[in-house]
C-alpha cells in the first residue's frame, strides 16, 4: 500500500517481516516508482500470535525523508527517530481505529464500516501526565533486570510517585496495550532481561514510531536510560528496551534506572 499508493511519493520500504529493505519499483515491478521523497517502516501485523484467539492485533508505521534523486539503500533507513515526518498505527479491535501524528500533535480516526470511511472521532489527543496502569509482561519478571522490578514493585504497592496502587492490563500486542495507555493513563514496557538485554521490540519498526507518537501526545518514550528517538539505528533490524506512556510514570522509571542500575545481582 505504501508503495502503491502514488508515484514520486514512496522510494522504498522495510518490513519488520522481511530481512532487507525493498525499493517500490521492486515491489510493484514498475520503474515509474523508482523515485520518491520518503521511505517507510512498518509492522504489518502486530501481536500476530493474538489472532486465533480473535484478540487485538495492530499494523505500525514510520516515515522518514531520504535524499531526492538518490536509490534508497539500507543506510537510507539507519535515521533517528526524531527525523521522522510521520508516525501512526492501526488497531484492529471491537473498532478499527487510525492513529497518526505528523510532527504537531496526534489525532484518531475510527472506521465507520457501513460507509467505509474513517472518521475523525479524536482530536488533537493528549496522553494524561500520570496514570495508574502498567502493561509489562510479567511473565518475565525475574528476568527483568533490578531497577525494572524495583519500580513494579513500587507500582503494585503503592509507593511509586502517582500515590496509588497502579492496575495491570496487558493484552500482548504493542498497539492494543500502547492505546489503552493513551488513553488512560500509565506505562507500557518490554524491557530487556538477562538473557536479552536489547529487549524484543524494534527500534525502526516499533519503538520509535509509537514513541513519536505518544511524545507528541504529551507523553514520553525512553529506554531506561535515554529518549528513544535519540538513538542511533546500528542496523535495520535493531531492538531496544522500551518504555511508553504518561510523562511522569516514565520519568519515575527512568529515576528507578538512575538509582539501581548498580545493584544487579
Amino acid at each position: 500500500q505504501f508503495c502503491g499508493s502514488s508515484k514520486g511519493v514512496i522510494a522504498a520500504v522495510a518490513s519488520e517481516e522481511e530481512d532487507l529493505p525493498r525499493t517500490c519499483c521492486d515491489v510493484m515491478g514498475d520503474d515509474a516508482f523508482a523515485i520518491g521523497e520518503y521511505v517507510a517502516v512498518f509492522d504489518p501485523i502486530d501481536g500476530s500470535k493474538n489472532i486465533d484467539a480473535s484478540l487485538p492485533v495492530g499494523t505500525i508505521f514510520g516515515i522518514y525523508k531520504c535524499t531526492p534523486g538518490t536509490e534508497p539503500t539500507d543506510k537510507t533507513f539507519l535515521q533517528k527517530g526524531n527525523e521522522m515526518v510521520a508516525a501512526g498505527y492501526c488497531l484492529y479491535s471491537a473498532t478499527t481505529v487510525f492513529v497518526l501524528t505528523m510532527g504537531s500533535g496526534v489525532d484518531g480516526f475510527t472506521l465507520d464500516p457501513d460507509k467505509g470511511v474513517f472518521l475523525h472521532t479524536h482530536q488533537d489527543l493528549r496522553i494524561p501526565s500520570a496514570g495508574p496502569i502498567y502493561s509489562f509482561n510479567e511473565a518475565n519478571f525475574r528476568d527483568y533486570t533490578v531497577p525494572v522490578r524495583r519500580y513494579l514493585t513500587a507500582l503494585k504497592e503503592g509507593s511509586s510517585s502517582i500515590k496509588v496502587r497502579s492496575n495491570a492490563r496487558y493484552v500482548g500486542a504493542l498497539v492494543a496495550d500502547v492505546h489503552n495507555i493513551l488513553i488512560n493513563g500509565g506505562i507500557y514496557g518490554y524491557p530487556g532481561t538477562f538473557s536479552n538485554p536489547d529487549g524484543k521490540l524494534r527500534l525502526l519498526y516499533e519503538s520509535n514510531p509509537m514513541g513519536m507518537i505518544i511524545e507528541q501526545a504529551g507523553g514520553a518514550a525512553s529506554t531506561g536510560f535515554g529518549r528513544i528517538l535519540d538513538v542511533q539505528p546500528k542496523e535495520i533490524h535493531m531492538r531496544v528496551p522500551t518504555f511508553l506512556g504518561s510523562i511522569e510514570n516514565v520519568y519515575e522509571l527512568d529515576q528507578f534506572h538512575q538509582y539501581y542500575s548498580d545493584d544487579e545481582e
